[in-house]
């Protein structure tokens, strides 16, 4: 069983040791027991490892990897476990598998497919899935799990995204056809207020982020009142508390007029351009 709020293990891309340690026991404080990363983030598996030396039974525990190819994924599955300190992970993900040639050649006869299929019958996982960026992603999903019944999706999704009409019935569909299969989907970018543009990056998040806790509230209670799907949180450990304080508060999912009032007081705004 896997908490409704995941952890997301990019945040630890870039920290010390202590303040992944730290950031850990926080996890078990608000009773979340699942903790995604990937091979490309950084330095997150090496300081995960420790960690799991001593708490492996407590976390379901999901990598990706990002190779298209079968040798390539073969490696960096085996070079993940190795970083992990596992000898097994519960969840192995195909990264961002959106753009068409990369799909094609990740599902193909020596794609990265194989490799990870492989890794499921030696073991070496439990679960696999395949997750990806943009507003491509849903539909590249339904070709994905039409190809292979992987168990879990992720992709982006917040209210931003919910009020473009075409990425709506695409994710709408994506989930439908989610639930009639058992596979579970996974959100991202929940507390996005938007590209950074001209700004300057001040977290370590790609966007930028909400910041007020009531708005953030906000956002992550719009997500966890969608019975269908999990919340992934974002990828900085100074927000890590906010967004778990506020899955921890949640009731009941705000309402459109709510969540109208906070795109138009934070000039919220589309993250991803088609």
């Amino acid at each position: 069983m896997s908490s409704a709020t995941i952890f997301g293990g990019a945040a630890l891309g870039r920290v010390t040791q202590a303040e992944a340690d730290e950031t850990l026991s926080l996890l078990l404080e608000y009773g979340v027991n699942h903790i995604d990363t990937a091979a490309s983030y950084g330095d997150s598996e090496l300081r995960i490892g420790p960690w799991m030396e001593k708490h492996r039974s407590d976390f379901f525990l999901a990598t990706k990897t990002g190779s298209r190819t079968y040798e390539g994924a073969k490696k960096e599955i085996e070079n993940s476990l190795r970083r992990l300190r596992v000898e097994s992970v519960d969840l192995l993900q195909l990264h961002n598998l959106v753009h068409p040639d990369d799909w094609d050649t990740a599902m193909g006869e020596g794609g990265a497919l194989r490799a990870a299929v492989e890794a499921k019958e030696q073991g070496l996982t439990r679960f696999l899935g395949v997750t990806g960026h943009g507003l491509l992603t849903a539909a590249m999903h339904r070709r994905s799990v039409n190809r292979y019944p992987f168990d879990t999706v992720l992709l982006p999704w917040n209210y931003v995204m919910f009020r473009d009409e075409r990425y709506r019935r695409e994710f709408e569909s994506l989930v439908a056809i989610c639930r009639d299969k058992g596979i579970a989907v996974q959100t991202i970018k929940s507390i996005t207020k938007g590209p950074w543009a001209l700004k300057p990056q001040t977290t370590s998040t790609w966007y930028e982020p909400l910041e007020d806790p009531e708005d953030i509230a906000l956002a992550v209670s719009w997500i966890l009142g969608q019975e269908d799907v999990f919340l992934n949180t974002a990828s900085d450990i100074h927000f890590l508390p906010k967004v778990l304080a506020a899955a921890d508060r949640h009731r009941d999912k705000p309402t459109n007029e709510e969540m109208e009032d906070l795109v138009r007081r934070k000039c919220m705004s589309r993250l991803f351009v088609s």
